[in-house]
């Protein structure tokens, strides 16, 4: 007699799919994979930022020659700043002015604004800042002010530098004399539209770098009475002397003569600025 079971027969060995992977493939090669691209993303963008901090806009032949001090100016740097120092007279006018930088771009390239601005008898201070970047900087500032305690100061800053500066005003308007912006803007935490203080805005019509919107949003930020000037055929670059910037206009007049004008309108506005306007 034949005897029949109820167990299933033997299947042959199965070598393809698996069992909750009905593709077929590896799901940890995947993840791998992935793994793997954000890794180098990762480095890829590291790379580009460390390139980036790493190559500032530097100062142009004409900087480097202002930071040779001459008969009518002194100039001296620390590792904090550098300071131009009318020579003539007993006595610099007051205020003073702390300058901040724009983003990405050495102090030195503003080295031939600052030396003009101390020949109208300014003591001038130009801020290093950590990595060329404001706001890892904000309070350089009080490090001028605490090694100067018997002159007052106006604060002030280019692109970037502005925004900065702004904020450091708004921190200490009562040690603030006035604040000035050159193709730049204040915001939120640089609110000093309640501020007892002058302030001056310059920009240029060639200007392409300026975030326009920023600026005009900007303006409620300042004091109801704030000066706003305009320099025709300037561009964002030329308020410094470091060669020309990504993305910025083409200026139709000469980084001097566009210094020239905006040396004029601060010394013009710092001068109607009383001696007392701080502390």
């Amino acid at each position: 007699m034949m005897l029949t079971g109820t167990r299933s027969p033997i299947r042959p060995f199965e070598t393809g799919k698996r069992k909750g992977n009905k593709s077929g493939r590896n799901p940890r090669g995947k993840k791998r994979l992935v793994l793997t691209i954000v890794i180098v993303l990762l480095i890829a963008l590291i790379a580009a930022a460390v390139v980036y901090v790493s190559t500032p806009y530097g100062p142009s032949a004409e900087a480097q020659a202002a930071l040779k001090g001459d008969a009518a100016v002194a100039v001296s740097q620390t590792d904090d700043w550098i300071e131009f120092e009318p020579v003539e007279g007993e006595t610099a006018k007051q205020p003073g002015v702390i300058f901040y930088p724009g983003g990405r771009v050495k102090a030195e390239a503003y080295a031939a604004f600052a030396r003009d601005l101390a020949e109208t008898g300014r003591h001038v201070f130009i801020a290093k800042m950590p990595l060329n970047f404001a706001f890892l900087g904000q309070n350089e500032a009080e490090k001028i002010a605490e090694k100067y305690p018997d002159e007052t100061f106006a604060i002030g800053g280019h692109s970037l530098g502005g925004s900065f500066a702004a904020r450091y005003a708004a921190e200490h308007p009562k040690e603030t004399a006035g604040i000035f912006f050159l193709a730049s803007y204040a915001e939120s935490k640089g609110d000093l539209s309640a501020a007892q203080m002058p302030a001056l805005s310059i920009t240029a019509s060639g200007d392409d770098v300026l975030n326009r919107e920023k600026y005009a949003e900007g303006r409620k930020y300042l004091p109801a009475d704030a000066q706003y000037e305009v320099i025709k055929g300037g561009n964002h670059g030329q308020f410094g002397s470091y060669g020309d910037q990504g993305g910025d206009g083409k200026a139709s007049i000469s980084g001097a003569k566009q210094r020239e004008q905006t040396v004029a309108l601060i010394s013009a506005w710092l001068d109607a600025i009383p001696a007392s306007g701080a502390k």
